[in-house]
């Protein structure tokens, strides 16, 4: 009785446990940036980009996003990317591009452990922008 109990206990707790997010694809993400982000912050990712000369806040250089321990702020760049961190430099909330980020819910997590919510292209471009980052 109490085996078909746990058994029956294990069953439940199994299909409430959610799906293994996918991997985020630092490929995929270097294919959005050139096609989302270097624009503004350069196909060198350095903030020189063709439209950084218009723009009233110039582009971060992505490849010093990580500080000095070289903990990248996945929180914050992800907040920056999906608009719940809005960055007006252009007369419009950064991203423009923000809605083709949209679906495709997926978590990463920050340094810390902390799960985020965001859109596996999002994911994507983390990863990335994971790659650049410079020592």
């Amino acid at each position: 009785m109490i085996r078909s109990i746990l058994r029956a206990v294990s069953l439940i707790a199994l299909t409430g446990v959610p799906q293994s997010a996918p991997a985020q694809d630092a490929e995929a993400g270097a294919e959005l940036y050139q096609h989302y982000c270097a624009t503004c912050h350069g196909l060198d990712a350095t903030g020189h980009g063709p439209m950084a000369g218009v723009l009233v806040i110039q582009p971060t250089n992505l490849k010093a996003l990580a500080d000095a321990d070289g903990v990248f702020p996945t929180a914050r760049v992800v907040a920056r990317i999906d608009g719940r961190d809005p960055l007006v430099s252009h007369g419009s909330p950064m991203p423009v591009y923000g809605p083709y980020f949209e679906g495709n819910d997926t978590a990463i997590k920050t340094p810390e452990g902390q799960p985020i919510l965001t859109s596996k292209p999002i994911a994507d471009l983390v990863a990335y922008l994971k790659t650049l980052q410079q020592g």
